[in-house]
């Protein structure tokens, strides 16, 4: 799986939401990941709510593009997906 994202954008994010987008894609190798698919502007987008390497809980917002994942977010769990998460 290859993965990219906007330099600009990753920082904006790190700024933002204290989070780094090389450290958000573990998420998406989480076997208890909860991912949800939407439309945005015409864009297919998921959104995925699982724990990365480093132990945090994070929702990634990412879409595909061709054979690419393209990270569009990364941020902190809420206390409300949290608790969805856990169960």
């Amino acid at each position: 799986m290859k993965l990219d994202w906007d330099p600009a954008k990753a920082a904006s994010n790190q700024r933002k939401h204290n989070v780094d987008f090389a450290d958000a894609v573990s998420v998406l190798d989480d076997d208890r990941a909860v991912t949800i698919r939407e439309c945005v502007s015409g864009e297919e987008r998921f959104v995925t709510l699982g724990m990365n390497a480093l132990g945090r809980l994070l929702v990634v917002v990412y879409a595909w593009r061709g054979d690419t994942i393209r990270i569009i977010s990364a941020r902190r769990a809420t206390p409300h997906e949290s608790h969805q998460y856990e169960g």
